[in-house]
Formats: structure tokens, C-alpha cells, sequence
């Protein structure tokens, strides 16, 4: 007796079987990529934003440490 994992490894070699198999999913995905689409865009739109952030904030601070006076003791 197979158990469930040679079953399906044996479904699956079927080439027919793979090409309906994918001709059944590529609609779901589509619709799924259209509706995430958005939300990818604003993910990298944060992330250039943040990175600009932090490019910002760590010349702000190279600047306050190289025109500072030094001092002796804290």
C-alpha cells in the first residue's frame, strides 16, 4: 500500500495532468498578484523613503561629531 506522498508524486508525473493543473491555478494567481500589487508597491516605496531616512539622519550625526568640540573628561 503507497502512502499519501508516493500518491501524489505519482499524480503528479503525469504531464496532462500538470499542464491542467496549471492552467487551473494561473487565473488564482493572477488575481491574487493584482490584488497584492498595490501593497508591493507601498512596501518599496517605505523602504526608499526609510533608507533616505537613515542616509539623513547618519550625516546629520557625522557632521554634529566632526564639528563638535572635543572634549578632555566626561
Amino acid at each position: 500500500m503507497k502512502n499519501i506522498r508516493d500518491t501524489c508524486i505519482d499524480f503528479f508525473k503525469n504531464e496532462n495532468i500538470r499542464k491542467n493543473i496549471k492552467e487551473v491555478l494561473t487565473p488564482i494567481s493572477n488575481l491574487v498578484y493584482n490584488e497584492i500589487y498595490p501593497y508591493i508597491w507601498f512596501i518599496c516605496i517605505y523602504h526608499v523613503i526609510l533608507i533616505f531616512i537613515v542616509l539623513v539622519n547618519l550625516y546629520l550625526l557625522i557632521r554634529l561629531f566632526i564639528l563638535s568640540p572635543i572634549k578632555g573628561n566626561i
